[in-house]
């Protein structure tokens, strides 16, 4: 029973944060195949797999960095980490991740619509109205619970993507050998995922509400480095499903949805496209936390409770703004458009400064507890 609880103790510390980042993440990028296509797919097989390895490593360093940090100055909500970080200028980063959170969201509406359509024939609008009704739900109850259906998904992610690339490879298995042979790597695979980890970044917002649990420098620093590579597993796994359907998987506003109707197993598209609609939910709610634990600093440093139903309200209103962005851009415009040069952004306002103030910070105030 010690061993179990020991057991079960670590995992807390140093996988579950990881399995967060990556359900903030997974939604708009892995799941429907879009981003993948965007900054690794055009730069061959072997490119872009030494692209998302990049974005593997700065993810990892960046986190170990961002985690002390919040830790040793208990940050827990973006504003509090931003103040400690940037001083008065804490607020560039709320515009950056507002803006790219209003893209996100806009994604995610857009394809939550497309797959309950596909799925039932009913309205897109029933699919965007199911997704607002299930991310105000979670919202409405906080932290626990959405720790705990993120790491349930998690699973449920990882066992859907595996059952995929088995189809895959048996279906497409010569085609990817084929790509992956010819040992390509196009253009500039190394910025793409430098780029790509950035804008990804955006994740701290919502994950710093596990900061607590961190003891000591070596949980954090861990925590961090098991993060980096949590998150791109699942990433190389639809990159390889992706390469079978080249160069049309590419060019599609949802890419994983050509191979499923390549594979033509209808169960399989099924229990996938419920699992996708998951992960975007995940995302969605994700985003919208860090907002509202921004919020519920505010109100705490007034003395004042910080209500579940405004909670639930600032998710609602956030979404619908974001849906009417989607309908007037559409999907591909706002990924190519808008993610490029907010990925920038995040790479001035949020990775220099933790690594170098951050970092700073970090081996000042904590000498080296990382034994």
């Amino acid at each position: 029973m010690k061993h179990a609880r020991s057991f079960s103790k670590l995992i807390q510390i140093y996988v579950v944060p990881g399995l967060i980042f990556q359900s903030v993440i997974v939604g708009g990028g892995y799941g429907t195949g879009r981003e993948i296509a965007e900054f690794f797919l055009i730069h061959g097989a072997w490119g872009g797999l030494l692209g998302m390895l990049i974005s593997c490593l700065v993810w990892g360093a960046v986190l170990a960095v961002a985690f002390e940090f919040a830790r040793i100055t208990n940050s827990y909500n973006y504003q509090t980490f931003f103040r400690a970080l940037l001083g008065k200028y804490w607020w560039t980063f709320e515009v950056i991740y507002l803006l790219i959170a209003l893209l996100v969201l806009a994604v995610l509406g857009s394809a939550s619509g497309e797959i309950v359509s596909h799925l039932t024939g009913l309205p897109p609008i029933v699919g965007i109205l199911l997704m607002m009704v299930l991310v105000g739900t979670l919202t409405f109850f906080g932290s626990k619970l959405i720790e705990k259906v993120f790491v349930g998904w998690s699973a449920l992610l990882y066992s859907v993507y595996l059952l995929l690339i088995i189809y895959s490879f048996n279906q497409f298995g010569d085609a990817i050998v084929d790509r992956m042979s010819t040992g390509l790597a196009i253009g500039s695979w190394g910025i793409d995922g430098i780029r790509y980890a950035a804008y990804n970044l955006n994740a701290i917002a919502a994950v710093l509400f596990v900061v607590p649990r961190f003891r000591q420098t070596r949980h954090a620093v861990g925590a961090g480095a098991m993060a980096g590579v949590i998150g791109i597993v699942p990433g190389i796994l639809v990159f390889l499903i992706l390469l079978g359907n080249y160069p049309q998987s590419a060019n599609a506003p949802v890419p994983i949805m050509n191979i499923l109707l390549a594979l033509n197993i209808i169960w399989l598209t099924l229990v996938f496209q419920i699992m996708l609609f998951g992960t975007f939910i995940e995302t969605g709610t994700g985003m919208i936390h860090a907002i509202n634990e921004r919020l519920a600093n505010t109100f705490r440093r007034r003395h004042k409770p910080f209500p579940n139903w405004l909670r639930a309200a600032v998710a609602l209103s956030v979404l619908i703004i974001a849906i009417v962005l989607a309908d007037a851009v559409g999907i591909i415009d706002l990924i190519s458009r808008g993610y490029g040069l907010l990925s920038y952004c995040y790479l001035i306002v949020v990775v220099v400064p933790l690594m170098t103030i951050g970092l700073w910070r970090v081996i000042k105030s904590s000498g080296t507890d990382i034994s």
